[in-house]
């Protein structure tokens, strides 16, 4: 197989929320394989210019553009903008999520509906907008980022489930519906990774963090890096007829209905 099929060289990604965490590593895989960066945050424009700084200390071209994912007029704006000034997007990174740890019991409406605005209704939103373009140029390449718990309910996460169950099957509808463009739409379920926010509780000897090793065929967190490969697979020719499928990358644990064997 070519390692042409890889080659992103031309392309322009743009990634929502990728200015740390698991999108950061996503969008610098993509980068490193020849893709212009666009990226999307929310929080600070110093925050925004912070991660553009790191990408393009690593030699990637990047770009970095402050909107609210969940709202449809900024949204707009920006796609026109960025189409303006660095050029048509053919890769869509549906990256941007929050999660409140709330029992169901106890959570408020606003809390649940914000969850669902942010993980299920922009990543719609952004591909209405965006897959228009794509349509015109009959290509693109529209990825979803789901979780296991598009697959697996846990205490106290049960609006953050609901809304990335929701996106799994928002993919394949997605997929139905735009396949006959050219145009590929996939998923991708990161188990539990190594990231600064689960640094606390990734401590030895700390209950939880004993239990993802121990649950874990793989016999470890992840490694943000470790998704590199496969949002790239996703983004380029490689899967050009690969559509409506949702990759788990968690080290087995989807796999396996209890704790692997510690015998050889």
């Amino acid at each position: 197989m070519s390692i042409t099929l890889f080659d992103l060289t031309g392309k322009i990604a743009l990634i929502t929320g990728g200015t740390s965490g698991l999108g950061m590593a996503m969008a610098k895989g993509l980068g490193h394989a020849g893709a212009t960066l666009v990226i999307n945050g929310v929080s600070s424009k110093a925050k925004l210019d912070q991660a553009v700084a790191i990408y393009r200390s690593e030699g990637l071209k990047a770009f970095g553009y402050l909107f609210d994912v969940t709202n449809e007029a900024e949204v707009i704006q920006n796609i026109n903008t960025i189409e303006t000034e660095v050029g048509a997007i053919d890769i869509l990174v549906n990256n941007a999520g929050i999660i409140k740890r709330t029992p169901l019991q106890e959570m408020k409406v606003d809390d649940f509906e914000h969850v669902l605005k942010v993980d299920l209704v922009s990543p719609f939103i952004m591909s209405k907008h965006v897959v228009k373009g794509m349509i015109a140029r009959r290509e693109g390449k529209i990825i979803n980022i789901c979780s296991m718990m598009s697959e697996l309910g846990r205490d106290s996460v049960g609006a953050y489930a609901a809304a990335k169950g929701g996106l799994k099957m928002l993919t394949k509808n997605m997929a139905t519906e735009w396949s006959k463009h050219n145009i590929q739409v996939n998923g991708i379920g990161p188990g539990y990774f190594a990231t600064p926010q689960t640094a606390p509780i990734r401590e030895d000897g700390h209950p939880f963090n004993n239990f993802i090793i121990d649950r874990t065929p793989a016999g470890r967190w992840g490694n943000p890096d470790d998704l590199q490969g496969v949002v790239i697979f996703l983004a380029s020719k490689a899967s050009r007829f690969i559509s409506g499928q949702i990759v788990y990358v968690d080290g087995g644990i989807l796999a396996t209905i209890g704790k692997p064997s510690n015998e050889d």
